[in-house]
């Protein structure tokens, strides 16, 4: 566990003093050289597709064809998601901005029964894989052997496990890894980016830190030698480089991580503030993300800085529930750190998880567990992670959160890419400082991104006045707003120095307002930026000519200085350069912007904004309503030759966009409850396990739940879906039909959404609904809202409502061409 006392002291003294700050002139000093781009350092695979496309890796950086290239890749496990909604999840995660899915290969979901394989059904690697490259995603396989992935002995079969000696190079465990992984290979024949298919990499192992007897940095080769001769060819190689791991240097690549939270640690307490909302001017490696095993020294990855570029894998999307530590993330939680990572120099921002799911029920259950020697336990069936796209595909509110850093990312991360990292004269003592000011600068010649951040989970940091920014390059200091202002807490953005504008000359040498991407229009290209709220938007532009209605434009020079324009779809500079051509920058809220998605629709890219969830089809667009008949959708530009699936109405423009707007036939279900039995007395829970902290109760214990009968109409015919909406309080929630569990939650304060078209064929029959009381004496982590719920009570289990939401679908298709 990462010793989180040695922040107790600053933090408790931060804490007082996290008042308002006068910042004066923050400075940082951006002119020295960019590190020169090692090649070669790597032995890696096959880097060239047939069509002539290359993915590589230097020092610094991934190029795509020899581009600078800084991907957004998101963690989506195929065996825990019914295989007949892969083709809609995947469409849903390229729509929000991401370029990679990474994947675990979990054994036991493969060979449960030695020599017994199954890749059919939920399980077909290759199905999965091809329906990831059909979205246009590229695929990362995480091999394993071990893969952690809160799964049972970490995806390593039962059979294994009680036989041999497993994580070395132990011979029999050597020849089923081979056999395994042969298997694996032959499922993904003709996939491989040599091949022309998408996936691009492999990790081999994870969280290895073991140093034992034919373990160590030489398992990891002989498990990379074994890769390669099977025919895993690709143009990447991997391990994790956290928590002390080993490996061969120069045949894998380090990626790292990290998490607001730990719900693995010991303590039923708030932790310290976590050193992921803290930019990293060393080291890359995070404190603890949950390895199983405990180095004894220092790992490998900090004498890989100087040759291999700083990647992520691991940065949480989310954050697992476990039986002693229930944390709930906010959004900003989590779409806090991408500002962080980035200003420190991460060029693969990884989500682990991207896309909740569920754990599969074989011969036995396959979640991790105290009971049979895991350190953590966690629920049978439920793995949503609070993720992006949760257990059931349904955005969850940290999506429009993290979506403009994806565009952001799409837009300008081949830009960014190359950019060093820069260290401000003034940093923050460590993790628990909540007054000094969080930045840090990227840049390259004159070209600059600023990273700040003031949110940290659970800590409140101080308001900094009066703030100005100084940053010097090579051409002289860039003093930035023009007029100082109030940052609040909370706050985290990127802001841009010297952004170029489109195919112009003309550049905005700074904004207080973060990028957030580009788009042609027939009436020219449009930069779209937006604000951060709380602070007044200033843009300084170098140009020829510079209008904006309804805000203060000044000239210094040949620099205008805009102030006073109020963000919205209305809020339009108009630029036009030396050459007379001409550019808009559009700048609207954050709350508008966290509803942008970029898409390809009638053959042209295309910004939609809207509060519902989309994916782009063949010929148009896909919008789900979640819990209301209304939709409400803009484009920019708009398509003509427009039709749907439900009445649609175009309305004026809104700015620069086009709304359309549709509305379906409302439904509403009603759910039959009937008490089954009270509640008795749950006995105390135990203390136990590896970590030895609060354990899952044994089985015998859930006879004191109290339960529920649960009877649902049966679905109509066209409806998108339905979601149970429980809300409730208690210790472990349990949904059956029959004997059959079907879904289970630990109580974390958050309402139980199970989505119901996946058990339709089972809802002739009601289903039974079990919850076991909290103790109040529980020795569990709970935050705020939670333990609110729970009250004073000595043990608490109690329903408190059953509705069923329906989902509404919407299908639009065009099939003119570009309008205004």
């Amino acid at each position: 566990m990462a010793d989180t006392r040695r922040w107790t002291i600053i933090a408790a003294l931060s804490a007082a003093v996290a008042q308002p700050s006068a910042a004066d002139t923050l400075h940082v000093d951006a002119r020295g050289k960019v590190p020169t781009q090692e090649t070669g350092y790597l032995k890696l695979g096959t880097a060239r597709a047939p069509d002539g496309a290359t993915i590589g890796i230097n020092s610094q950086y991934l190029t795509l064809d020899g581009k600078p290239w800084l991907p957004v890749m998101g963690e989506f496990h195929y065996v825990r998601t019914p295989a007949d909604e892969w083709d809609a999840e995947l469409a849903k995660i390229k729509a929000s901005g991401v370029d990679i899915v990474a994947t675990y290969l979990m054994w036991n979901y493969h060979e449960e029964t030695e020599g017994r394989f199954d890749w059919s059904g939920d399980r077909d690697l290759r199905a999965f894989v091809a329906a990831a490259g059909r979205h246009g995603l590229k695929v990362f396989l995480r091999l394993g052997p071990w893969v952690h992935a809160e799964v049972r002995y970490g995806g390593i079969p039962d059979w294994v496990v009680r036989s041999m000696p497993t994580r070395g190079d132990d011979p029999a465990y050597l020849r089923h890894v081979e056999r395994f992984w042969a298997q694996a290979r032959a499922q993904v024949g003709g996939l491989l980016w040599k091949d022309g298919g998408p996936v691009i990499g492999i990790q081999i192992e994870n969280e290895y830190n073991l140093r034992g007897p034919r373990q160590g940095a030489g398992h990891i080769a002989t498990l990379k030698a074994m890769a390669v001769r099977i025919g895993f060819d690709v143009p990447l190689y991997t391990v994790t480089g956290w928590d002390a791991t080993v490996y061969p240097r120069r045949e894998v690549a380090p990626v790292f991580g990290g998490y607001p939270d730990e719900p693995w640690a010991k303590t039923a307490k708030v932790l310290a503030p976590k050193e992921t909302y803290a930019f990293r001017f060393g080291s890359r490696v995070s404190g603890d993300l949950g390895a199983q095993t405990r180095g004894g020294r220092t790992g490998d990855a900090d004498g890989d800085l100087a040759h291999t570029p700083f990647l992520g894998a691991e940065y949480g999307g989310g954050i697992p529930t476990m039986y002693r530590r229930r944390p709930l993330m906010q959004p900003d939680d989590i779409a806090a750190m991408l500002p962080v990572q980035l200003g420190s120099g991460v060029n693969l921002y990884g989500y682990y998880m991207y896309h909740g799911g569920r754990n599969a029920i074989g011969a036995t259950t396959l979640q991790e567990q105290t009971a049979i020697g895991g350190y953590n336990d966690l629920p049978i069936v439920d793995y949503d992670f609070q993720a992006p796209f949760g257990q059931y595909g349904a955005a969850n509110p940290v999506l429009p959160a993290i979506r403009p850093f994806h565009l952001f990312l799409q837009e300008w991360g081949g830009a960014l890419a190359p950019m060093a990292v820069r260290k401000p004269d003034v940093v923050p003592a460590g993790p628990g400082d909540l007054a000094t000011p969080r930045f840090a600068v990227r840049s390259a010649g004159d070209q600059a991104f600023l990273f700040y951040n003031s949110h940290i989970r659970q800590y409140p940091a101080a308001v900094q006045r009066g703030v100005r920014f100084a940053v010097d390059l090579p051409r002289g200091r860039v003093t930035f707003p023009a007029t100082p202002i109030d940052i609040p807490a909370g706050r985290y953005f990127i802001w841009p120095i010297d952004l170029p504008l489109g195919e112009t000359g003309a550049r905005v040498a700074w904004a207080t307002a973060q990028p957030l991407t580009g788009i042609a229009t027939p009436q020219g290209h449009v930069t779209v930026l937006h604000a951060v709220p709380g602070i007044p938007v200033s843009l300084a532009i170098t140009a020829a000519r510079v209008r904006a209605g309804g805000a203060r434009v000044r000239q210094e020079g040949e620099t205008f200085i805009v102030e006073g324009l109020t963000p919205g779809t209305r809020a339009i500079v108009e630029v036009v350069d030396r050459q007379g051509r001409s550019e808009r920058i559009l700048i609207l809220t954050q709350d508008q912007a966290r509803q942008v998605s970029k898409v390809t629709i009638a053959g042209a890219e295309r910004l939609v904004m809207t509060g519902n969830e989309i994916a782009p089809t063949a010929d148009g667009l896909h919008l789900v309503s979640r819990g209301s008949p209304a939709f409400s959708f803009a484009m920019l530009p708009a398509a003509a030759g427009t039709t749907a699936s439900l009445p649609l109405s175009r309305g004026d423009a809104d700015g620069l966009f086009v709304r359309y707007r549709a509305t379906a036939r409302a439904r509403r279900d009603t759910v039959t409850v009937t008490p089954l039995r009270e509640a008795g007395t749950a006995p105390p829970v135990r203390i136990g396990g590896p970590a030895q902290a609060a354990v899952e109760p044994y089985p015998e214990s859930f006879a004191a739940s109290a339960a529920w009968s649960l009877a649902v109409p049966p679905a109509p015919p066209a409806t998108e879906d339905r979601r149970l909406v429980v809300r409730w309080t208690g210790d472990i929630g349990r949904l059956f039909v029959g004997s059959t569990l079907i879904d289970d939650r630990y109580y974390d304060g958050r309402a139980w959404r199970v989505n119901l078209r996946r058990f339709d064929a089972s809802l002739r029959q009601p289903l039974t609904l079990s919850i076991l009381p909290l103790r109040k004496d529980a020795p569990v982590y709970l935050d705020t809202p939670a333990t609110v719920a729970v009250g004073n009570a000595d043990q608490r289990a109690t329903l408190d409502s059953v509705r069923v939401e329906t989902d509404y679908g919407l299908d639009v298709r065009f099939g003119g061409p570009t309008q205004r």
